[in-house]
């Protein structure tokens, strides 16, 4: 099981009013807001937490080896995603004479898995690639690479598993709702079920 990305307090702390941390807008970075029933995590604590995954190493198609490494997230509230560009290279010594560097843009949705508990990483894609080192004519190619990264890297990373009693208390059970990507933090709606 893959580590989570974000902490989450228990939401018997929040709902029996025993702790109020306060929302993005104060001191704190994060916390769960008593008055929206949203957990809310920081762009820079996502950062801060995905630093550690890179550098990462993929194999694409057995014959190159990807190198992903210097993650730099970004929000996009518009499409209810985040972006993280990455600095890739490319390597294959039967067929490049040199590895090959990248850029890639990659933006991921988030959803939540009620069997596993767990908020994932939903549909990534590759978004942009941007080389100096390839031809223009080889952008596809180097798309359809780097989208396999995503796939391979990306697609259903959980970013948190809550534990059952997180999302349950005096007798009721809990779970995340609606998920939305701010300018600079992720909310997470806490509902009853």
């Amino acid at each position: 099981m893959k580590r989570a990305l974000f902490p989450v307090f228990p939401v018997a702390l929040f709902l029996a009013g025993v702790t109020l941390i306060p929302s993005l807008g104060h001191a704190a970075d994060s916390g769960y807001n008593i008055w929206t029933n949203e957990y809310t995590v920081s762009r820079q604590q996502l950062q801060s937490a995905i630093a550690p995954q890179f550098p990462r190493k993929l194999r694409y198609m057995d014959i190159f080896d990807v190198t992903l490494s210097n993650p730099r997230l970004g929000m996009l509230p518009a499409d209810n995603r985040m972006n993280t560009v990455v600095d890739a290279q490319i390597a294959n010594p039967l067929l490049l004479q040199r590895p090959v560097n990248a850029v890639l843009t990659l933006s991921s949705a988030f959803k939540y898995d009620p069997a596993t508990r767990s908020l994932r990483l939903d549909a990534p894609k590759v978004d942009k690639v941007d080389s100096s080192d390839l031809p223009p004519q080889y952008a596809q190619q180097l798309t359809a690479l780097g989208n396999a990264a995503a796939d391979q890297f990306l697609r259903d990373y959980a970013l948190y598993t809550f534990k059952p009693e997180q999302l349950q208390m005096n007798g009721k059970s809990f779970e995340p709702g609606k998920i939305t990507v701010e300018q600079d933090a992720v909310k997470v709606e806490i509902k009853e079920k």
